[in-house]
């Protein structure tokens, strides 16, 4: 199709309803050439949904969707939308686990085909790879489901900025930078900022409210399936954007969170960990703590959280643990949610033991402690017994939280669990971790985001496996964490 108008996309009137629960209700929107669209809302929102249409994997029940000033909505589907140059980073990522990088690059490409195919998604892979990450230690030939969740990520983001015979004229970025470190969130938004000179356009959804006004060129806002403001991003503060969204919470309170300081006396030691290296921080955790896990994504944090965990059920002579322990996983759909559950058996399944009546699981037990953190954590479901899957991913996150704050674990371990979390919500669970630190529940929670690091009490920072520096939150700051991460270390 000949691009007659500098509108690639325009929604008029789009609406989707799944039976009585109506995801979008009426959203007008459009994107222009070469600009950068931030998208913004609460989850559930209609943020997913939208993008799902777009992308062409749903298909309206209302509306009309135009591309370049024509009106296709009867034959929309994921192959128009790629003819048409229209690509989706879902936040679920959908690469094959078992297939090389460059086996996933030419699934993505079926014009890779005949001899040396290989060979060249290797190089088209390896090359945008360069260009968007430079530094990525990711091989073509490596297997994906061996890599680490941001590496996965990064591969997810630049295929979908390779081009071969179908042209690239929108990308679609959801949550793009929830698995990724400081590094290189910087280097994608970066290059993203670089291609909207070169009339690529993005939509860049982010629970990041910084990022959304530093790098987008115009902000839409949804709330409740529609869209309620729209305008350019110059016009909007933190303070206004928060206030669009319809949070309750103010910023005040916001700032007043991040601020807050929490006194606290000598308590009992509940976990100590083994590091190597001869001038490796000791790592310590009290009774009642926060303690950050901070420095470049996969230095180590992940890693160290899965051995403590695993020592719940194997004895380790490098770890002292006092306490049972429950892990909020980051990759929720490899690590965290049980596929075929409902909502509130994904929720109890830590919590069987007291759950169990005459030898079996009592479902009414199973049901209220279900309906219980729903109200609590505010996930947003119709009904409880749902599949797990019928949640947005930010909700599905809110049931990992409940699973683990539910339990008896005194020790809760947290592996960038806030991915793909509207900030609303997360001040929510900020409130509910202090909450549960000072009834004397121990957290150790790895995060990419320097603002989340304001709620512990300390940070460790990692660099190649081993821990370099432990940052009281009075000094805490991302130039001292960035500072820490790059030192040399003996």
């Amino acid at each position: 199709m000949t691009p007659s108008t500098r509108k690639i996309v325009t929604f008029e009137k789009v609406a989707k309803h799944f039976g009585a629960v109506k995801a979008l209700n009426g959203v007008d929107l459009h994107v222009d050439r070469g600009e950068c669209l931030g998208l913004v809302g609460h989850n559930g929102a209609g943020k997913s949904t939208l993008m799902h249409v777009l992308a062409g994997t749903l298909s309206p029940s209302f509306g009309t969707i135009a591309v370049y000033g024509e009106d296709i909505t009867s034959s929309y589907d994921v192959g128009v939308a790629n003819a048409n140059g229209i690509r989706c980073v879902f936040q679920e990522l959908s690469l094959c686990p078992n297939l090389t990088v460059a086996e996933n690059t030419r699934i993505f490409h079926p014009s890779l085909k005949g001899w040396g195919w290989k060979r060249r998604a290797s190089a088209l892979i390896r090359t945008k790879l360069d260009e968007i990450f430079p530094d990525h230690g990711i091989l073509p030939d490596d297997i994906v489901g061996d890599l680490s969740i941001g590496k996965r990520q990064m591969i997810e983001i630049a295929r979908a900025f390779t081009v071969t015979e179908a042209p690239l004229n929108l990308v679609i970025l959801d949550e793009p930078t929830s698995s990724l470190d400081a590094v290189t969130s910087a280097q994608l938004l970066d290059y993203v900022r670089r291609v909207g000179g070169e009339d690529q356009s993005c939509i860049l959804i982010s629970h990041m409210l910084g990022e959304v006004l530093e790098y987008t060129d115009r902000i839409a806002v949804m709330k409740d399936g529609a869209v309620v403001a729209n305008r350019s991003t110059k016009d909007f503060d933190r303070d206004s954007l928060v206030k669009a969204m319809g949070n309750v919470v103010e910023m005040a309170e916001i700032q007043k969170h991040e601020a807050c300081e929490r006194v606290r006396g000598e308590t009992p030691l509940v976990l100590e960990a083994a590091t190597d290296g001869a001038d490796s921080v000791a790592f310590r955790a009290h009774k009642g703590e926060i303690i950050g896990l901070a420095g470049l994504a996969g230095h180590g944090q992940t890693a160290l959280l899965l051995k403590i965990y695993d020592a719940a059920t194997k004895r380790r002579p490098d770890l002292r643990i006092d306490g049972p322990l429950a892990l909020v996983a980051g990759d929720r759909q490899t690590d965290g949610i049980f596929h075929l559950w409902s909502i509130a058996q994904n929720i109890g399944v830590r919590s069987l033991p007291r759950m169990v009546k005459r030898g079996l699981i009592d479902p009414l037990a199973e049901t209220a402690l279900g309906e219980e953190w729903k109200d609590r954590i505010k996930i947003k479901a119709p009904d409880m017994n749902d599949n797990i899957l019928s949640l947005s991913g930010g909700n599905q996150q809110k049931a990992l939280f409940a699973r683990a704050l539910a339990s008896d674990a005194s020790i809760t371990l947290m592996d960038d669990p806030m991915r793909g979390v509207d900030v609303g919500t997360k001040l929510e669970v900020y409130d509910l971790i202090r909450a549960e630190a000072e009834k004397g529940r121990t957290f150790l929670w790895y995060t990419t985001e320097t603002d989340e690091l304001k709620n512990c009490d300390h940070t460790y920072v990692f660099r190649e496996g081993v821990i370099v520096a432990d940052i009281a939150r009075v000094d805490l700051s991302e130039e001292i964490i960035l500072q820490s991460s790059f030192k040399e270390h003996a």
